[in-house]
């Protein structure tokens, strides 16, 4: 084989080894920032991962937030209209945030099956509810 051939060879050897490691870090990257989406029907059902965050969606119930003493720690149960799920969070809840309405919550799962928020976001006006919310219900109201 000639020289510059090899070299050639070489050269295309390096290109798409460098090219598969790349494409290997930027996925790895992005499966470790995937934030996957469970209604409480799933939670219960013990279809979410118990010790990876993740998106839990819900309605608030009426008459469930407590605020126990004097600290941040809000709880309140969330609810698709068939399963409910305990949620702890404790920080400032968004000004729209009350019950009867639709949320999204980020966290995870402790070992009691209590769903330890981290971010809790509320809807913006009367007519919104979130994508997930909505389509989570509306498989709940499907089922017999």
């Amino acid at each position: 084989m000639k020289p510059v051939r090899k070299q050639r060879l070489m050269l295309i050897g390096v290109m798409l080894a460098v090219l598969g490691a790349a494409a290997y870090f930027a996925l790895k990257a992005f499966n470790e920032n995937l934030m996957y989406f469970f209604s409480t029907s799933d939670v219960v059902a013990g279809k979410a991962p118990a010790n990876t965050p993740f998106r839990i969606g819900g309605m608030v119930v009426k008459g469930s937030v407590e605020r126990p003493g004097d600290s941040l720690l809000v709880r309140f149960t969330l609810s698709d209209l068939s399963r409910e799920v305990q949620v702890e969070y404790s920080g400032i809840l968004p000004d729209l945030f009350r019950e009867g309405q639709g949320i999204v919550a980020k966290g995870r799962l402790d070992g009691r099956g209590v769903f330890v928020a981290e971010e809790v976001l509320a809807k913006h006006d009367e007519n919104y509810m979130p994508p997930e919310v909505a389509s989570s219900l509306k498989k709940t109201a499907e089922r017999p």
